[in-house]
């Protein structure tokens, strides 16, 4: 038997013979899954740092790389930009990311980290260039490719290049004003900030932060709206925070004044326009003008002569507030009456002063701050429609004066607040005002929507011996009141509003024995108990009044709480609870959120209440926050608009 018959023989050499002449294979096949497929598929320069499949394969189309376009910029440019095999699309796209690519490299100096240059901020506004080309000026329009992935990833590479020579521009401006015309290398630049708010006597933010940038713990969620523009969180000053800086002994005690804060994180959405009316015109230009945007206003721009929707971010520039406030330690001093705390309220105002929305004013509890409403506020503004129809106000307030102060102090604060914005008193924003109060501010948010009726002067007379005219004026708003006028509904949330017996226990009292009042406060209600003194025959001529704090008029047996439980709210409020129950082994009567009774926080007459299965700080719980959209969602239906006075 031999080894190897002819056709064997043969067939072997034939079989070696044709694999040296063909070499490998051509074509070999593997499987992907799909994870990894739309990850290959939509990765591109801003996600994986590598230039995307679409433009790598108009290199290879041109027998171009990318790191022979990095070691020669100018002629790969020109290669890409002249030479025949590409469609413009697929010309100002690549180069789009090369220019990107390009302005990278150029922030990348080791001997300057973190500075800006003129040649990156150049790069960068190529790259918008490019990439506005490729949106508006190619054969079709952005509506022909809608559905299409590299139209997302363009877009987006307009959107960062534009932040990136924004905020460029901004660390290269100097002190100059941000309206003032730019000129970069043969760049020049034009500026319009007429669609954007500014706070009053300040022209320049400290800081133009990139609001993608940011992540914050504490947020649950963080909300934007897709579309063109970058988006920035400008941040301001503040008064306090200037008079700090200028004064080099000790901390300043007590908010600016006036009475309100306008917003000095304002969110901002920038976009920048080129020149021209052809691709060739974009291409050849160097003119581009810089427009700026409150997204919470403007929803849709016009650029290139094409409407399309304007990207916002609405939670940086709160979280951002929030994250720099220093309010948890501040809240605490202001309790214990140390330095650099607060001695009147504050309004802060969350977003510019829109006069067609309506507004809530939220106001926070005992040792606390706009810190409490961290998620109630930033879920109200993530939704679009309350987004659309609601502006947010947070309260900040000392949290160790006496009830009677900070009722009077807070509606004076709000009246001012209103009057300066709306002189007129004529404006949305104006009417309709919601009240928000957990804990003790919803104690204070009942007794702004209530009426006194005479009892409380009554009860002060009776108990002085008292003439009620020979009360000086100056006391009477403490003990006559009647409902904030424009404040026509109300959330009370965990509110005492009959006191707790928590308030009466040793670590409580502890507590209120460490409070000290400022002396500002301790001097007004000294006044105040003075003039009783010499009105009255049952007071001593020189003695004082003991002046109660914050914890005793939580108390269940204070007096002034028992006499404010009986207080009348306007029949015009339509009023909701939201009460916590952290004893569900109770029956409800006598369940309790660990400080404040279900009997307390109970109201008869709320055209809502919703017990949630949770502790005292109940405002957070998301059932709790479901429920105050669901109230702010039915006060705009025409069927609950509510009754004029």
């Amino acid at each position: 038997m031999t080894l190897f018959s002819p056709s064997r023989w043969h067939l072997g050499l034939v079989l070696a013979l044709a694999t040296l002449l063909t070499g490998c294979a051509g074509v070999t096949v593997r499987t992907t899954d799909p994870a990894t497929y739309l990850a290959e598929r939509r990765s591109d320069v801003l996600t994986s740092g590598e230039l995307s499949p679409a433009a790598q394969e108009a290199l290879r189309v041109l027998d171009l790389d990318s790191k022979r376009c990095l070691a020669d910029v100018p002629w790969c440019h020109y290669t890409i930009a002249t030479a025949t095999g590409l469609y413009d699309e697929q010309r100002m796209a690549t180069l789009a990311e090369l220019w990107i690519l390009q302005a990278r490299k150029a922030q990348q100096v080791p001997s300057l980290p973190g500075t800006r240059t003129p040649e990156d901020v150049q790069a960068w506004l190529e790259a918008a260039r490019h990439a506005w080309a490729y949106l508006f000026f190619t054969q079709r329009k952005p509506s022909d490719r809608a559905f299409e992935d590299r139209q997302v990833q363009v877009r987006d590479y307009y959107n960062h290049a534009v932040q990136q020579a924004v905020t460029g521009l901004f660390a290269l401006r100097g002190e100059a004003a941000p309206s003032a015309p730019i000129t970069l290398g043969s760049w020049h630049l034009t500026s319009d900030f007429s669609g954007v708010w500014l706070p009053a006597n300040k022209n320049i933010p400290n800081e133009l932060v990139p609001a993608t940038s940011l992540r914050f713990s504490g947020l649950r969620n963080q909300y934007r709206r897709d579309g063109f523009g970058a988006e920035l969180v400008a941040v301001f000053q503040s008064d306090a925070d200037r008079d700090l800086a200028r004064t080099a002994q000790g901390m300043l005690e007590g908010p600016p004044r006036p009475p309100y804060q306008e917003s000095l994180f304002p969110a901002v959405t920038v976009v920048l326009n080129f020149a021209g009316q052809s691709l060739e015109e974009v291409l050849s230009t160097r003119e581009v003008q810089l427009q700026a945007f409150d997204p919470y206003r403007v929803r849709q721009v016009e650029l290139a002569r094409t409407r399309v929707p304007l990207a916002g971010n609405f939670s940086s520039g709160y979280g951002l507030w929030l994250a720099r406030s220093g309010f948890a330690t501040q809240a605490l001093r202001t309790l214990v009456g140390l330095s650099n705390g607060i001695v009147r309220p504050s309004i802060y105002l969350m977003q510019p002063y829109d006069p067609n929305r309506r507004t809530i004013v939220m106001l926070h509890g005992l040792a606390s701050s706009p810190e409490a409403w961290i998620n109630v506020a930033n879920e109200v503004l993530g939704d679009e429609n309350l987004r659309r129809n609601y502006q947010i106000w947070q309260v900040y307030y000392p949290t160790n004066a006496p009830l009677a102060l900070n009722n009077q102090a807070i509606r004076q604060a709000l009246q001012r607040t209103l009057q300066h914005f709306d002189p007129q008193g004529t404006a949305r924003a104006s009417q309709d005002i919601t009240l928000v109060g957990h804990s003790m501010g919803g104690v204070l948010a009942r007794l702004m929507v209530s009426s006194t009726q005479g009892q409380v002067l009554a009860s002060i007379t009776d108990t002085y011996g008292l003439d009620p005219d020979q009360l000086d004026e100056q006391l009477r708003p403490f003990v006559e009141f009647e409902p904030v006028p424009q404040v026509s509904s109300a959330i009370f949330i965990a509110a005492p509003h009959r006191g707790t017996d928590f308030a009466n226990n040793r670590i409580a009292r502890w507590v209120s024995n460490l409070i000290t009042l400022p002396f500002s406060m301790v001097e007004q209600f000294a006044d105040l108990t003075r003039q009783l003194a010499h009105a009255s025959p049952r007071i001593g001529k020189d003695s004082l009044l003991r002046i109660p704090n914050s914890i005793d008029n939580l108390s269940d047996a204070d007096e002034y709480v028992r006499l404010m439980a009986n207080l009348p709210i306007s029949p015009r409020v339509r009023y909701h609870s939201i009460i916590g129950n952290d004893t569900p082994n109770l029956p409800l009567a006598d369940s309790s959120d660990g400080i404040v009774p279900y009997r307390s926080a109970h109201l008869e007459g709320a055209a809502s209440e919703l017990i949630v299965p949770f502790s005292h700080s109940v405002q957070e719980h998301p059932r709790a926050i479901v429920e105050i959209r669901r109230i702010l969602h039915n006060q705009l239906l025409p069927s609950n608009a509510p009754s004029k006075p």
